[in-house]
């Protein structure tokens, strides 16, 4: 990767800079300071987006971050592009927003507060994007009933994880069944538009006073109950679960109507989803441990639901 990050250096005119890796997940970070100022060069996963998607997902931010929500702003090159490939890999580079991901610094004298504070940006970037008129080319994945239920769903067939007994997986295909059935009766009355779709602890920062909302690699089109769901489903089992569910509704309300009726069963189906992302990344360190985390959280959930 250091070679493509070379290349990359000299064709954004950053000769010379400073860089180190901060997070090598679905794509390789890397922090570069050239003259006092610091940016993000990103290394996309290959094969995971076109370059239609990501030229989108780099439109879709810069409209935000104009509309004064804290988010990474795309850097265009001397050249005044803004993605390039180099030796096969999709390159961008971004402006650098500070603080912590939640997943590593979660206060617990302001977790309240932190999450008022999400759920109200949560709804500024609903709001925003509602109001953006997108480039004809625009191209994102759809968090729509086929994205989630469907054949194909966007993060696989979770109703087959092959690391599940044959009695998980039958339970998970009627779940699924049933689930799609509800989906249908009700999606079209639902608020649906550009979400982030993967506001989880990793991916929203903290400094101490603000939240900054990174990585949209999996931005498209959903259901805005499901990127509540999203934000809540890993805090579903700490103690004070309700407190932080009552504040993102709170905050997020504060600022948006939304109709709360059917949150839990987008919970569900965002469970639903970790069980079908795990099947490619089995093999990853703890991917067996996450895998059986995944199907019981999935089935804890589903407890507490009817679906007819």
């Amino acid at each position: 990767m250091n070679a493509i990050v070379e290349k990359a250096l000299h064709l954004w005119g950053w000769h010379s800079a400073d860089y180190s890796l901060v997070a090598a997940r679905e794509n390789a970070v890397f922090r570069v300071r050239f003259r006092g100022e610091t940016y993000a060069l990103r290394l996309h996963r290959i094969g995971y987006r076109t370059d239609t998607e990501l030229h989108s997902e780099l439109d879709w931010m810069a409209a935000l971050s104009q509309s004064g929500l804290n988010v990474p702003s795309p850097i265009p090159s001397p050249n005044g592009e803004t993605l390039l490939t180099i030796d096969n890999t999709q390159v961008d580079a971004l402006t650098w927003l500070n603080g912590a991901p939640l997943s590593e610094h979660l206060p617990s004298q302001n977790r309240v507060a932190i999450f008022h504070q999400l759920g109200q940006n949560m709804a500024q970037l609903h709001t925003i994007s509602d109001a953006w008129n997108p480039p004809k080319a625009f191209e994102r994945p759809a968090w729509d009933r086929a994205g989630l239920l469907g054949e194909t769903p966007l993060w696989d067939r979770f109703w087959e994880n092959p690391y599940l007994d044959t009695q998980e997986q039958a339970f998970l295909s009627n779940l699924r069944t049933r689930a799609d059935a509800l989906l249908s009766k009700h999606e079209h009355a639902l608020d649906y538009g550009l979400i982030h779709a993967d506001l989880v602890p990793t991916n929203v920062m903290y400094d101490g006073t603000q939240l900054t909302f990174i990585d949209f690699d999996d931005g498209g089109f959903g259901f805005r109950l499901f990127e509540l769901a999203t934000a809540l489903l890993k805090y579903i089992d700490d103690p004070d679960y309700p407190a932080l569910r009552n504040a993102l509704i709170q905050g997020y309300t504060s600022k948006r109507g939304v109709d709360l009726e059917h949150l839990d069963f987008f919970i569900l189906l965002r469970a639903l989803t970790y069980v079908g992302w795990n099947i490619s990344r089995i093999h990853e360190d703890g991917g067996l441990e996450r895998n059986k985390r995944f199907n019981e959280t999935a089935k804890n959930v589903s407890k507490h639901l009817i679906i007819n």
